[in-house]
């Protein structure tokens, strides 16, 4: 059986590297590991009409987020300016983090 997971994480700050909204940064706001796929912010927002249910609830159109596949983001990296690849450091105290390939900065 494959293992259902992603490269980026919830809070991650990433770039589209392909699609319509290739360039965009933004930051991930949920992981969807089984689909393979990620929800970014004011990213691939689409257009929802939305029905009224009840008198108290008002229907109208809504702008929401939908996901993307991850193959397509890259973690973004302050120093380099760019979406990069990572590594994994272990720490001395047993730590796990993640660093800049090309800049060697921590992520």
């Amino acid at each position: 059986m494959k293992k259902n997971k992603l490269h980026v994480k919830k809070g991650d700050i990433v770039t589209v590297i392909s699609g319509k909204d290739k360039g965009k940064r933004g930051k991930v706001l949920a992981a969807l590991p089984k689909e393979g796929k990620v929800i970014i912010e004011g990213v691939n927002v689409v257009t929802k009409h939305k029905k009224a249910g009840g008198p108290q609830q008002q229907g109208g159109i809504i702008h929401q987020e939908a996901p993307i596949y991850s193959s397509k983001v890259m973690l973004f990296c302050n120093k380099c300016g760019t979406g990069v690849r990572y590594g994994i450091k272990i720490l001395d105290n047993g730590e796990k983090i993640r660093y800049c390939k090309r800049c060697q900065e921590t992520i």
